[in-house]
């Protein structure tokens, strides 16, 4: 998972690729969830939070 410092870090493309990283994880998270299949429950709204930090972190360095 991404983490506060690390992202504030990052520069506007590696915080998109990164974005685009956990939504493809998120798309499979919730196909797990859906079949049962999933081991932590949680690790769907940690990546949802993830994803709007870096939104935050892309909106705030321009």
């Amino acid at each position: 998972m991404a983490k506060k410092k690390e992202d504030k870090k990052l520069t506007k493309d590696q915080a998109e690729k990164k974005i685009m990283t956990l939504k493809k994880d998120l798309f499979n998270i919730r196909f797990k969830k859906i079949n049962n299949q999933i081991n932590n429950p949680a690790q769907y709204n940690q990546i949802k939070r993830s994803i709007a930090r870096l939104y935050t972190t892309i909106k705030n360095s321009k």
